[in-house]
Order: C-alpha cells, then sequence, then structure tokens
C-alpha cells in the first residue's frame, strides 16, 4: 500500500513518512509609506560632467565595464528578438487567448526580460567581475522600451520595427540607478561623491587664485578618518563609525563599487568642472544644492585623440528645471508680455515668419517678417566642408580596399594596363589598391560580409574622426536652432502657427540638402522656446487651409513648386510665396487646438489685416523687416553637397491624387480633415482664449 507522502515498509505495512515541510517563499508585502513624487511637478534637467580618466589601469576598467554591459544588453536583445518572433508566429493563441495570455506565456514583460539578464549575468561567471544586477536590470529596462514601441502603437497608430541587436560602436551609455530620497545614504551603481565647494577650494589652493584643473587630476582618496554617530556607546562614550564616500566633502568624484566577484576595489573616476567664462552660474545651478542630485548615467564618446579612442562623461540628472541665463528669461518675459500672432513657413530652403498684433490694431504694431536663408559666405564654407567630407570617404574606402584586396577586383583601367604589360612581357605588377567591384554572389550579395574585412589602425582613427566631426556638426545644428529660435520669439512672440508638414517626405525628395536649414529641427526648438515662454507651438493641417495656394485676400492663387513669387491678379498683392504662406498661418483658427485637423483659414481676419495694413504688409512680404536674416556664426560648418539645381521638384500642387512635400499625406499626421465647423464665435477657438488656455 502506497500513498503520496509516505513508503510501504517490507511487511507489507503502510509506513507514513513524514516529510519535512519546505518553507514557503517569502514576498515582500505593498509598500505602506507614503509614494514618493519628484518635486516642481515632475521637472528633471540634466547635466554634462567631463570625467578625467588619464590612468591606464582606470581605462582599462570603464572598457570591460562596457564591454560586460554591451554583452549583456546584446545577449537580452537576441532573447528579446526571438520571443517578438514567436510572438507574431502564435496568431492563433492570440486569437484564442488573447494577446496578453500570449505575451505572458512567451515572456514578453519588462520582468522576465530582467530575469533573463540575470541569467546572462549568473551564467557568464566573468561578468560578475564588472557589472551589477543592478546594472543589468536597468540594462533590461534600456531593451524592454524598444520591444514596448514595437509591439504597442503610438498615439498616431505606428509602430517601431522588429527589435534588433545593435552594433559595439553605438553602445555609448551605460544607465545607473537612482538615488533614494527616503532612506538616508542608499544609492546603488554610479554615484556623485564630493561637494562644489570643497571641488573649488582643492583646485584654488584654498581660493588663492582662479580655478584651474590639471590635465591629469588626481583620484580623490576614501576618508579614513571616525566619524560620529551622535549616538552614546554602552560606557557612555559618543559613538563614533568609519567614514565612507557619504562623508567625503572635496573634489566631486563618480565612485562605482565594481561587480560583486571584483577585488580592485572602487572605481574613482574624477569629475572636471566646465571652467569657461559665463559657466559658473549654471555649474552653481546644478552642482550646489547635493540633495537634487537624482541619477548618474556613464556615457562614452569617440574621440580619436584620447586613449582608447574614447572620452568618458558621467549624465548628471538634477530634480528640478535646467539652467536658464538671466538673458534668456528677460528675453522670455519680454516675448510672453508681446500681444502679437505669428505663423510659420519651412521648407528646403528658408524658413519664414510673419507676424502681426493680435488685436489688428495699428497702433501696436505693424507686421514684422523674418526669413532664414543662408548668405554666399555661409554656403561656400559647406562646399569646403563637403569637399573635404568626400575626401575622409575617399580615404576611409582606399584603405579598406588595401587590406582587403583579395575581396575587389581590378577596374577597368588597372585591367588595361596588365594586358599592355603582358603583351610587351613584362612581369605582372602587383596591385595594391584594386579599384573595382567588390567579390559578389550571382545576386549580387558580397561573398564575404563587410563586417568581416580587416581594418587597418589607420581607418580606425580616420573613422573616430569621421564620427567626432559628425558629432560637432550636429552640436553646431542644434546650438543654431536654439540660438534663431530664441531670436524668433523675441521678435514675433511666442503664439505661432506652423504646417504640420511630413519631413520625411521632404528627406526622400532632397535628402541631405535639408541640413542647410534643418527645417525641422528650427520647428522643434521653436515649439520649446514657446513652451519655455508660457505659450505655444500650433499645428494645422495642410489639408484644410492649402496655404500656398491662397492669398490675404482670399483668394485661390494656384502655384507650382518651382513658383518662389505669389501675385494675386484680384487684390494684387505680390510678394515671395514663403512670407505670404507665413502671414496667412497667423490666420488660422481651430474648433480644437489640440487636433490639427479641425483647422481652417479665417480669410474675413486675413483680408481684414490687409486693409488695416497695406504698406506695411507688402513691405514685410517683399523682404524680411529684422536684421537676422541669415544663419549665425558657426553654421556654415554643416557638410552638404553641392546644388546642382534648384531645391524644387517638376511636381505640380494642382491635379494631383497624393500630397505634395509640402503637404501632409493623407491618412499620417493630421490627417484628412473632416466636416468644418461651422462659424460660430462659442465654437471657435480664437487666439485669446487659445492664450489663455496655454
Amino acid at each position: 500500500m502506497t500513498c503520496g507522502c509516505g513508503s510501504t515498509a517490507p511487511g507489507g505495512e503502510a509506513v507514513t513518512v513524514i516529510q519535512a515541510a519546505q518553507p514557503q517563499r517569502k514576498f515582500r508585502g505593498e509598500n505602506k509609506a507614503r509614494k514618493w513624487k519628484k518635486p516642481d511637478g515632475g521637472q528633471v534637467s540634466v547635466m554634462v560632467l567631463p570625467l578625467a580618466v588619464t590612468d591606464p589601469a582606470d581605462v582599462a576598467r570603464l572598457e570591460k565595464l562596457f564591454g560586460s554591459m554591451w554583452s549583456i544588453k546584446r545577449g537580452v536583445q537576441r532573447d528579446a528578438r526571438n520571443k517578438v518572433d514567436a510572438y507574431w508566429c502564435a496568431k492563433r493563441e492570440r486569437d484564442r487567448d488573447g494577446a496578453k495570455a500570449a505575451r505572458q506565456r512567451l515572456g514578453l514583460n519588462r520582468e522576465a526580460l530582467e530575469r533573463c539578464a540575470y541569467k546572462h549575468l549568473e551564467n557568464s561567471g566573468h561578468l560578475k567581475h564588472h557589472a551589477t544586477k543592478a546594472l543589468a536590470m536597468h540594462m533590461a529596462d534600456e531593451v524592454w522600451n524598444g520591444v514596448q514601441r514595437h509591439l504597442f502603437a503610438d498615439a498616431t497608430g505606428k509602430r517601431h520595427g522588429r527589435p534588433k541587436v545593435g552594433r559595439w560602436h553605438d553602445f555609448t551609455r551605460i544607465p545607473g540607478r537612482a538615488r533614494s530620497h527616503t532612506t538616508a545614504n542608499k544609492w546603488e551603481t554610479f554615484r556623485l561623491v564630493g561637494a562644489l565647494h570643497g571641488h573649488v577650494m582643492a583646485y584654488t589652493d584654498g581660493g588663492r587664485h582662479s580655478l584651474m584643473q590639471p590635465r591629469r587630476m588626481g583620484v580623490p582618496a576614501l576618508p579614513k578618518s571616525k566619524v560620529p554617530t551622535g549616538k552614546l556607546t554602552v560606557s557612555g562614550k559618543p559613538g563614533t563609525r568609519k567614514a565612507t564616500w557619504w562623508d567625503h566633502t572635496g573634489p566631486l568624484a563618480v565612485v562605482f563599487a565594481g561587480g560583486p566577484n571584483s577585488s580592485a576595489g572602487d572605481l574613482v573616476l574624477p569629475v572636471r568642472v566646465p571652467q569657461q567664462p559665463g559657466q559658473w552660474a549654471r555649474v552653481d545651478h546644478f552642482l550646489a544644492n547635493p540633495g537634487r542630485w537624482h541619477k548618474v548615467d556613464l556615457v562614452r564618446r569617440r574621440k580619436a585623440s584620447a586613449p582608447g579612442g574614447w572620452v568618458y562623461e558621467a549624465h548628471l540628472m538634477v530634480l528640478g528645471p535646467g539652467y536658464a541665463s538671466p538673458a534668456v528669461r528677460e528675453m522670455r518675459e519680454q516675448a510672453a508680455a508681446l500681444n502679437r500672432v505669428g505663423g510659420v513657413d519651412g521648407n528646403v530652403s528658408n524658413l519664414s515668419i510673419v507676424s502681426f498684433p493680435a488685436d489688428l490694431n495699428p497702433a501696436e504694431g505693424r507686421p514684422e517678417s523674418t526669413e532664414i536663408v543662408l548668405n554666399p559666405a555661409d554656403r561656400a564654407l559647406m562646399e569646403r566642408q563637403a569637399k573635404k567630407r568626400r575626401g575622409r570617404a575617399r580615404a576611409l574606402e582606399r584603405s579598406r580596399r588595401a587590406t582587403n584586396a583579395a575581396q575587389y577586383g581590378l577596374s577597368k583601367k588597372q585591367v588595361k594596363r596588365a594586358a599592355r604589360r603582358a603583351e610587351k612581357g613584362l612581369k605582372a605588377k602587383a596591385v595594391a589598391v584594386p579599384g573595382g567591384a567588390r567579390a559578389a554572389r550571382s545576386d549580387g550579395v558580397p561573398k564575404q560580409a563587410f563586417r568581416r574585412d580587416q581594418l587597418s589602425g589607420g581607418y580606425r582613427e580616420l573613422r573616430a574622426r569621421q564620427a567626432e566631426h559628425a558629432a560637432s556638426i550636429a552640436e553646431h545644428r542644434r546650438h543654431r536652432a536654439r540660438t534663431m529660435a530664441r531670436e524668433i520669439i523675441a521678435k514675433h512672440g511666442p503664439v505661432l502657427v506652423v504646417e504640420d508638414c511630413d519631413i520625411r517626405t521632404w528627406y526622400r525628395l532632397w535628402g541631405k540638402r535639408l541640413s542647410q536649414t534643418t527645417p525641422g529641427m528650427f520647428i522643434a526648438a521653436l515649439d520649446r522656446e514657446c513652451t519655455a515662454a508660457g505659450r505655444r507651438l500650433v499645428r494645422a493641417s495642410t489639408w484644410s487651409t492649402a496655404l500656398s495656394q491662397h492669398c490675404l485676400c482670399g483668394e485661390r492663387v494656384s502655384k507650382t513648386l518651382r513658383d518662389r513669387d505669389h501675385k494675386c491678379i484680384a487684390c494684387g498683392l505680390a510678394g515671395k510665396r514663403d512670407l505670404v504662406s507665413a502671414a496667412l498661418a497667423a490666420f488660422v483658427r481651430f474648433a480644437d487646438v489640440d487636433d490639427p485637423k479641425t483647422a481652417y483659414l479665417d480669410t474675413a481676419q486675413s483680408r481684414h489685416a490687409q486693409i488695416i495694413f497695406r504698406e506695411g504688409l507688402e513691405e514685410a512680404l517683399r523682404k524680411s523687416t529684422t536684421q537676422s536674416q541669415n544663419t549665425v556664426r558657426g553654421a556654415g560648418r554643416v557638410a552638404v553637397p553641392r546644388q546642382c539645381r534648384a531645391t524644387s521638384a517638376p511636381r505640380t500642387a494642382a491635379g494631383r491624387s497624393r500630397a505634395n512635400p509640402d503637404e501632409t499625406p493623407q491618412g499620417d499626421h493630421a490627417g484628412t480633415p473632416g466636416s468644418r465647423p461651422g462659424c460660430i464665435p462659442q465654437q471657435l477657438t480664437l487666439w485669446g482664449d487659445m492664450r489663455d488656455k496655454s
């Protein structure tokens, strides 16, 4: 006789074996404490702190840390990609049990990916010398964010593509864990120690001279003194404890304890505080109050001249808004006080802005226009930069061909030269750099993948310099967009209307030529500046407004993309096409400001403005009335190819079944507008109401 919990004795008697009770796994209950929330409405800002990593041992530890985290991320990405493929193949299961049940079975959630990261960390023993479970968890969260954008559509109904495994050179960021603001002295992974006052005292010799940080900065030492605890011992003496990094008040540094199996001790990375003129107010804003320090991410950036080819930075997230200089704050306050309404028209070659007094009262001001274009000096500088860029690209190609000569054939010129030498009986000459096509299969696929090529040290250094130059160009573009956006807001006010165009269509037609004016970056910068000034940038659908095909008098003036001038035969108004479109954008009204499809053109107001500002309006539409109509200095560093023709397409705006590049495609962005709302004052959102709501 048997039972599930006993055994049978030799004599046939049932002997019950009492098994030891297995201890049940305990879980933490729900936290009953009040949930901590970020102050200032959840606003956070980030400051980039360069790290002075000059010790070869520290450089080696950082390289191993990034290599370990890249190994974990690549493993989690592969697991996530396999789970996603299985999810989309299980169509019957999703239809029968539901998508959520299928994802739960496959482990397509944040917790499951975190367990995958833990498994990779546990199975690879060498990773524990460099990485921790906290870092692995946050890396899995980074992967899950990408998977989430693929599984679930955004507000426009679009999803990102299938998750992919990234490249080593694109892996530049290790996310850290935020510090605890409810428990004292609790900050895992990367933490910032020290104090700004102690940093200044250390590098000014006690305040005797100005701040001067050497190229090779010393590594701060762990405090070794005793710190009073504020309590009494059993014998009645004041209690003390061993000092830790939390008691360090000297120079600033980023500290990482290393992996659980590490025996190298703490990794201490000195921080180099920005000391350029005018930077101290910004440094004091971010670093003066250690209680606002929230999280530190470790980031690396390509730099060919640095040891190992990388420079390292600590991205410090601080609770609260970012820094704005007194001049910028004053400019935003003055812009918010402007009672003006403006329109923006962006295209491939320029950016046009026209604004009017909100009440259309000539006593409050006249129409103002701004046209951002490139002057000849900027274009000449761009061409020189583009020529240098093409030279670097050719040098990279020659280096790749020289080190992988077996993968390329001879060019026609090289074949003819070899044939002539053979006819004359000369010895065949070895070709160091073959100029022909790459060896490929019949379907055109290379026999050897490019990632398998052997690369020389010079190739890697030149590629790093090229990436560094591209990053510098991108930063100049962002700086140019911010500077011009502030100038526009100061002149035209923070209440602007822009057409909701699909800039991706422009890139498909004109490609890198949009790098001249970067309309998308300018519009994004305008949006941020309008929000910072307390107003907003509103987007209007091009299907319901057709600003480029109308005049201020209300008549329709059909123009092709090649027609850059506006001339109305009904009222006689003449001017630049882009400035006229920007002026019309100022008279766009909305039934719902948040819905671009409800936009329509108020022709009665535009005609009224044309009558009131007759002479001033014609002057503003013929040319820019502001002084800053060219890009700021430094914008010419953007590398673009030479323009061989005008930036226009031989297509007309009329008689087409699809949108032109200046219009939003049907079903995308604003989409096709519905029925136009009636022009009843109670149903319309006027500019004054919109300013109050914003």
